[in-house]
């Protein structure tokens, strides 16, 4: 049997960190701190940065604002830690490119700081507009296509999100198939496995680990397989409230304009479908029963696509991940 199908140790906890692979790394969150352990050259280098924190009762810590901001901002966090892991794995024999023209003008025009910063935000920007643009946009406009012959709204959604998730789904086994990302998904196992472990109490040794299941409830790919859930709801919901409310909008169906506004609708209802995702993975975060583990059962078995059995090397690495965003008061990481 292999590592991927053995059962975890007994969860005596649920805690809040977590973490993402990176380039022959590890980024982990915790409570208070964000770490990078990178491994080079048989040595592991680790960087610590403070977490930004919003106090209980704030704007973006109340509900169904703080799961836009709390996405948002594990999505600038994730591409800081990808280029600083580039930066770090980066074979020193290797002559570094020269910057082209444009970007010494950019630099020289705002500062490496404001550099780097224009840089993340690209990033992030291109990031989030080919996932929405593939995985949203594409399955939208394809849908619409059979707004002349099916009037129902439901059953206009339910193509439109078996679209969304059979492109979602090829995207990803066609990802994991990159020798590239082999063991990027192996880390991403090697994070799993960790925190496995330490939820069970256990004591973070690379034997302890290895014994642990690469599958966990509260993964990432969960929560995207839930967002795609969750629109097939939100839209049919929104969508006839809009027609509803616009009876004229059914004259104009089929034409252009009319899929033209259901699609930037439906593209406004993003944050809506991100927040209310949000909050149902919160609570089957902290709670455990039959229908929590329901919710979670399709994100747990489409993580045999994103997470591969790592080698002790790579345990390793997310133990001293873990280990450096402990928080200094015990429990104080619980979810």
């Amino acid at each position: 049997m292999s590592n991927k199908d053995a059962q975890p140790c007994c969860e005596k906890f649920k805690t809040m960190i977590g973490g993402q692979a990176l380039i022959e790394g590890i980024m982990m969150r915790g409570p208070e701190k964000d770490a990078i352990v990178i491994r080079k050259g048989g040595e592991l280098t680790l960087e610590c940065t403070p977490r930004k924190t919003y106090p209980k009762g704030s704007f973006c810590s109340m509900p169904f604002i703080r799961g836009c901001v709390n996405f948002f901002d594990s999505q600038v966090t994730g591409v800081k830690a990808l280029m600083r892991s580039a930066d770090l794995s980066a074979d020193e024999d290797t002559p570094a490119e020269n910057p082209s023209k444009f970007d010494l003008w950019l630099e020289n025009k705002l500062g490496n700081e404001g550099f780097q910063k224009a840089v993340i935000g690209l990033a992030v920007a291109l990031g989030l507009g080919l996932s929405i643009g593939l995985f949203f946009l594409l399955p939208m406009v394809v849908s619409g296509f059979f707004d002349k012959w099916i009037h129902n709204v439901l059953t206009l959604n339910l193509i439109e999100g078996l679209i969304r998730m059979t492109v979602f789904i090829v995207y990803m086994v066609l990802v994991s198939h990159m020798q590239e990302m082999r063991r990027v998904f192996a880390y991403h196992g090697a994070e799993h496995k960790t925190i496995r472990c330490y939820e069970a109490g256990m004591e973070l040794t690379v034997e302890n680990v290895r014994r642990q299941t690469c599958l966990h409830p509260r993964c990432g790919t969960s929560f995207l397989l839930i967002v795609m859930v969750i629109s097939i709801l939100v839209f049919s919901i929104a969508s006839s409230g809009l027609l509803a409310i616009f009876p004229a909008l059914e004259a104009m169906r089929g034409s252009f304009l009319f899929r033209l506004i259901m699609i930037l609708f439906k593209l406004l209802l993003l944050p809506l479908v991100v927040s209310i995702t949000y909050e149902i993975n919160r609570f089957a975060g902290r709670h455990e029963n039959r229908f929590t583990k329901i919710l979670t059962a399709p994100g747990m078995w489409f993580q045999n696509f994103t997470t591969n059995e790592p080698d002790d090397s790579m345990i390793e690495v997310a133990i001293a991940a873990v280990k450096a965003v402990l928080p200094e008061k015990e429990g104080a990481d619980r979810w």
